[in-house]
Order: C-alpha cells, then structure tokens, then sequence
C-alpha cells in the first residue's frame, strides 16, 4: 500500500484499518502485563524491581550495604572463637579445682574433641569460616589441656623442659590435624610456629650455655629451611612458607649473633673453637639456602661474614687488636673471587663478594681513622714554628699494622676495578694505596729525614697517577697529591733545612705537572695553582730567614705575581689559574703592608704592586689591569701625601683628573660618538667637586681666582668643542665661584634697600616675564635644542 506524501490525510478506510492493528497489539501488550503482574504477585517474597534510575518500585531509593556478607561474618566468627577461647581459659584456671579427676578428664576430653571434630562437619556443609573458628578454638583448648596435664600429673616436672616437650607434641599433633583436614588454612602455621620452641625451650632446661641455645636455635633455623627449600609442596603455600622462612632467618640471626658475642668474650684459642664451630655452621647453612635459593642472597652474605669470623675467631685472642684486623681481612680477600666463580649460583657469587667487602671496608676504615688522626697531630708544629720539636715514635700510635691493613684492601680494590669494569673501585684503590704508603713511614718510627723522604716520594708518585689514569683514579690521585702536600708541608714547618727542601721540590713537581700537556685540565689548573703557593711560601720563608718583619716580607712577595706576569702567554691554559692565585698573593703582600701601619712602606708596596699591574696590562688581552695599576699608583700618590701632612684637596684630585682626562681624550678619538659625560664627567667632576667645597669654606682668595679661572677655561673649552659635561660642569662651578664671591656685597646692597623694594621689584620681574612669555618661551626652546644638540 502506497503511502501518500506527508500533509496529505489518509482515506477514511485507510486509516480506519491502521487504528484497528494499533488497538490489537495494546490488547495483546495488556494482557501480557496483566498475567506477569499475578505471577508476581504470587511469589512469597516479592523482589524489589529496579527501574531505570536505580530505584526500587515502591518509589524509595535502595540503600547500599554497610558490610559485605563474608566480612561480617568473619567479625561474627572470630568474635565467637575469642568469647570461647576466654570461657575456656576462665574454666580451666578457676572452675577446675571444684571437679574431680574424673570429670576434669571427661570436660576436657568432650570439649577438646568436639572443637577439633565439628570442622570436618561444618567444612562439608561448605561452612569454612566458621570451622576455621572452631578449629582455632580446638587448637587453644590443646594448649590447655597441656596446661591441665602439667598442674595434675607431672607438677614436679621443670616448667621450662615441660614446656618444651609439650610444644614438641603439640606441633605434631596440629601438623596431623592439619594433614587429616587440609582444606583448614590455621593448623598448619600454628604447628610451624610452635614447632620454633622445643629446642631452644629445651637447651635453656639443660642449661647448655649460650653456645648450646646457640645451636638449638641454629638446628630450629635449618628445619625450618628444609621444610621450605626440601618439602615439596610448601612453597606453593604462603601460611606455611612465610612463617618458617621468617622463623629461619630470625633464628638464624640470633644464633649467628650469640657466637659472635662469645667469640668475642673468649680469652684464648680453646674458648673461641666452640663458637667458631656455631659460626661455621651457620656459615655452612647461609650458603646452603642461598645456593637452593635464588632470591636468598642475603643468606649468602651472612654466611660469608660468618665464616670469616669463623675462622679468625680461634686466631684473635693470641694476637694484638691492629695484627687482628689483618687477619681477618686475609681471610675475607679470598671471598672476593666468588665474582670470576661462574659454577657458583648467581646469589652465591654476589653473597659472598659483598660479604667480603664488607668485611675489607670495615677493616680499612678501622685503620684509616686512626691513620687520620695522626696525620692530623702535625698540626702542632703551627703553635712553635723552626722549633724542631718533631714527636718521638711512640707518639704516633699503632704501628705498621695499619698500613698493611690499607694495602691489602687497596690491593683487593683493585683487583675489584680490573675484574669489574668499574670506576669506583679504582678510586678507593687510589686512596686507600695512597694512604698506607704515606702513613707507613710515620708508624713505623723512621728517622724525620727518612719520613720526610718516603712521604715526597709517595707524593710524586700520587702526582703521576694523576697525569697517567683516567678522570676518576686520576682525580682521586690528584687530591690525595695536595692533601699529601699540604700535610707535608705543615710539617716541614718544624725545621728550616725541611722548610726550604720540601717547599721547594713539592713547588717543582706542581710546576712540571702543570706543564704536563696531557694531564687533565683540572690537574693541570690545581698543580699550577699548587706551584705559585709553594713560590710564595719559599719567599715569605726567605723573609723570615733573613730576619725581616712579617710586614716586610711584602716587598720579596710581590716577585711572584711578577713572575706570574712576566710568563704571560707561555702559561698556555693554565695561565688564568695561575694568574689568580698570582693576584691572591699580590692581596696578601698588601694587607701585610698594612700591618703595622707605615705609610712609606704602604705607598712603596702600592706602587710595586702597580707596577706589576701595569706591565701586566701591557698585553691586550690584560688591557683591565691597567685600572688596577692606576688605583693603586693612586692609593700610593694619597698615602704619600697623607704621611707628609698635604692637606690641599687639588693634591689628591689631580692626579686622578688627568689620568682620567687621558683616557676621555683617547677614546673621544677612537670612538666620536661617545657622550662627553663619559669620557670628561668624572675626571672633571673629580677635582672641581672638592675644590669648590674647599673653595666656600676659604677665607682667602688665591684658591676662589684659582678654581673660577680653571671652570671659565673648562667651559669655554666646552662651548668651542660643543661638549656638554665640560660646558655644565665648568659654567656651574664658575656661577658657585661668581656667588660666593659676590655674596657679601649682595647682603650689603640688601641690607641697605627699603623693606618695600624687594617684592615690588619680584612683581616688576613677573610682568615683564609675562608680557613676554611667548617670545622667552620661543628662546627657552632655541636654547633646549642647542643645548640637545651638544655632545
């Protein structure tokens, strides 16, 4: 049937036979709601019929629940598993005197075998949770009727030995129970945990000491090992494996711990075998779980340390404490090679490596302090300089134990950084070999001249690893160079011949390593810097050999900052470095010119100190120096002038005006475009700013004539040359000058007009400014713009 177009109306039987097929199907729409409505009405309990909103039918929003189904019934079952277990403990501790042994042995037996029987019932009617409730109450009420059979049948036995056997039996007993009804998850963890009692529980009953409670809790860590390395099955089970795993190493630990202790307690080799045997059989253990264990290496590096002490132990008491560090980090080097040993398991290896690390980090540090603290005596010699009060060999502590302490672990650094591609290791190889080869001299009570000897060879040779080894030994090197050469040095101070000898052959060596073209910058930077202190040291000592004030030593000071100049270029890259600590030098030379205060020799070392500056600043690329030479020709001129009693200002201004006059006029040529003000203002605003204050308080009047001459040259120099700084500067001097020597006559003239005379003169002058306001408006702009358009 052909619909027509939309707009146009349907025929009349058309329609009538659409509004018949709309009526049939909400018949047929109402009869199916209407028969599912009784359905549902019929049903016993009705469920709430969500509709589009998330509202039940009745209109009202549902509520979320508070608590899911399985927590809280969980709460409900341990909240009734503790109410029993506190009932339990209640009757067994206060009821049970009032029974006899017959009905105490029929509660006991009823009430125990129920609790550990309903869990099979209730796990096959699907009831897990609450029979792990009723299974944890069985479990307590075991305890208790432990405690039950020890207060009535054996109550003469030893707590702690009863106890002992009793957690024996309980863990069987809960390890059976757990095997008859695996599907329970508590029993068999409780039964691990109690299993960690019974030796350590029985060595303390047999008072075996703390080497046997040592082994009770070794032999308990390693059962507890075997059950989770050995029985199949276990590790697939967390309850299980995590507690014996965590009991393990707990108990391991201790024992570990407690044979450490005793070794350490033990006064000879006999005392020491019986915990060195406890410490190899733990070490034996660790490695064992590691070697089974993957993810163990921590075992592995307990069982190390362990053995270590192990075989130490029996050795320490028969010798002195240093001798005693060597020992064990003898016996802990061969640990190293575990890293080449590719049989052994990877946690092994690494356990093992780092074990003895541990063990040669330990025992270098306890070398290295005391090493350290020694060196650091020397700094007495600063308190009595060229006294020679070197210590006598005693002073100086342990002895070569030390140093052969620091070269092993050198040795076992570096034999690290050649099998490990590491930078790290070869640093502390450096260090530690620089530290006992320059200790070991010192310790072992060598004469000062032998010492001395020893200690700059060692110097030069960490000189030269500076230059040879890569960036990070190298550096390492260079660092353990200076702080060598600085503590050298502090004892050199002790006696002149050693001042003078190792000043300068340390200032030598820093010098051929800053000429060193392939040493590293850095190096080459901190040798050069190294090489001018020594030069100004070997100076000052030169001062003070030749009897001079420490004031004077200044003047032979300065010759090191002028042979730093003098080198210039030569100095190739270090030359900046160098250059600066040539100028450090130069500072120091003037504040002990200062010091005391006497002006002829602070203006001498000013204008040596400028000297050297300007010659510097010969070169281009020091052209900057030559305002340093210029201030201090300057602090030299005023202090000479201070010392002879000049008082005239133009004394002291001019020799900075026409310096700086100098300089204008010079760049004036080179550059054109540079404003007056920077070339000519403060060379001129340096002298006529002083004098004119000096000239207003001059009674006389040679410097007013002197000064107004001067600023009437300056400004028609400026007004001939179209500068403005002199032209401003000049004509306001000039007009200060013309007031000042005008004012007096001005206060007479105002003196002797009438009162009157002054405002009306004020008024006459406003009327003509403003008669003629526009033309004097007209010349202010003329004169604006040919004031613009000075330079």
């Amino acid at each position: 049937m052909a619909t027509p177009p939309p707009g146009m109306p349907l025929p009349p039987d058309h329609e009538l036979a659409l509004i018949d097929r709309e009526l049939a199907q909400l018949d047929a729409r109402r009869t199916y709601l209407l028969s599912r409505r009784d359905w549902l009405l019929r049903l016993p309990a009705p469920a709430p019929v969500p509709n589009g909103w998330g509202v039940r039918a009745t209109g009202f929003p549902a509520r979320p629940k508070e608590a899911s189904g399985p927590g809280a019934q969980n709460v409900l079952l341990t909240l009734g598993a503790v109410l029993l277990a506190v009932a339990a403990l209640a009757f067994t501790l206060v009821s049970w005197g009032s029974l006899g042994i017959a009905g105490r042995s029929a509660v006991l037996a009823v009430v125990t075998a129920a609790a550990l029987g309903a869990p099979a019932l209730l796990l096959r009617r699907g009831l897990r949770s609450t029979a792990e409730s009723v299974a944890a109450v069985g479990l307590l009420l075991t305890v208790l009727d432990a405690y039950a059979v020890y207060a009535v049948a054996t109550p003469g036995t030893g707590g702690t030995a009863y106890a002992a056997g009793a957690a024996a039996v309980l863990a069987a007993l809960w390890a059976g129970y757990a095997r008859t009804l695996p599907r329970l998850v508590v029993p068999l963890p409780a039964a691990v945990l109690t299993a960690q009692l019974p030796l350590p529980l029985a060595a303390v009953a047999a008072a075996a000491g703390p080497v046997g409670t040592g082994w009770a809790l070794l032999a308990t860590a390693a059962l507890d090992a075997a059950l989770v390395l050995l029985v199949p099955g276990v590790r697939a089970r967390p309850t299980v494996s995590g507690p014996a795993a965590v009991s393990a190493a707990v108990l391991g630990a201790a024992a570990l711990l407690t044979g450490l202790a005793e070794l350490v307690r033990a006064g000879s080799a006999g005392a020491a075998a019986g915990p060195a045997l406890l410490l190899a059989a733990g070490a034996v253990l660790g490695v064992g779980v590691a070697w089974r264990e993957p993810s163990a290496m921590a075992a592995s590096v307990a069982g190390g340390l362990a053995g270590v002490a192990a075989l130490g132990g029996p050795l320490r008491p028969g010798l002195p404490r240093d001798w005693a560090v060597v020992v064990f980090l003898l016996l802990a080097l061969p640990l190293l090679a575990a890293v080449r040993a590719r049989a052994l398991p990877a946690a092994v290896r690494r356990g093992l490596a780092r074990a003895g690390a541990g063990v040669a980090a330990l025992a270098a540090l306890s070398a290295l302090l005391p090493a350290v603290v020694w060196l650091g005596l020397r700094v007495r010699v600063l308190g009595e300089v060229w006294a020679a009060t070197t210590p006598a060999r005693e002073a100086y502590g342990p002895g070569p134990a030390a140093a052969v302490t620091l070269l092993a672990a050198a040795a076992a650094a570096g034999w690290t950084a050649r099998v490990l591609p590491r930078p790290e290791p070869g640093v502390l190889a450096v260090v530690l070999g620089w530290a006992a080869l320059f200790t070991a001299p010192l310790l072992c009570g060598l004469p000062v001249a032998a010492v001395f000897a020893a200690q700059l060879a060692v110097t030069a040779a960490a000189g030269v690893c500076a230059v040879r080894l890569g960036r990070g030994p190298g550096y390492a090197a260079a660092v353990c160079a200076l702080v060598g050469a600085l503590n050298l040095s502090v004892a050199a101070l002790d006696g002149r011949t050693a001042t003078f000898a190792v000043f300068g052959l340390l200032g030598a060596g820093c010098a051929a390593v800053a000429a060193r073209r392939p040493a590293p910058l850095p190096v080459r930077a901190g040798a050069a810097v190294a090489a001018v202190g020594y030069a100004a040291a070997v100076t000052a000592a030169l001062g003070a050999l030749w009897g001079l004030a420490v004031s004077w030593w200044s003047l032979p000071l300065l010759a090191v900052p002028a042979a730093v100049a003098a080198a210039g270029p030569r100095l190739g890259r270090v030359r900046l470095p160098a250059e600066i600590a040539a100028g450090a030098v130069g500072a120091v030379a003037l504040l002990l010119a200062s010091w005391p205060w006497e002006p002829a020799r602070a203006a001498l070392v000013c204008a040596l100190a400028g000297v050297v500056c300007a010659g510097a600043a010969v070169r281009a690329e020091r052209r900057g120096l030559g305002w340093a030479a210029g201030a201090l020709f300057l602090a030299a001129t005023w202090i000479r002038l201070s010392a002879s009693g000049v008082q005239v200002p133009e004394a002291y201004t001019l020799p900075v005006t026409l310096p700086a006059l100098a300089v204008g006029f010079v760049r004036r040529r080179r550059d054109a475009r540079a404003s007056s003000w920077t070339a000519y203002g403060p060379g001129l605003g340096a002298t006529l700013l002083p004098s004119l204050l000096a000239a207003w308080g001059d009674p006389h009047w040679l410097r007013p004539l002197l000064l107004g001459t001067a600023a009437l040259a300056v400004t028609l120099l400026g007004a001939h040359r179209r500068l403005q700084a002199p032209l401003l500067l000049g004509g306001a001097t000039l007009a200060a000058v013309a007031l000042h020597e005008l004012a007096p006559y001005v206060v007479q003239v105002a003196d002797a007009l009438p009162r009157w005379l002054p405002p009306a003169l004020a008024g006459l002058l406003l009327l003509v400014v403003g008669a003629t306001y526009e033309r004097r408006l007209r010349d202010a702009r003329r004169l604006r713009d040919a004031f613009g358009r000075l330079r």
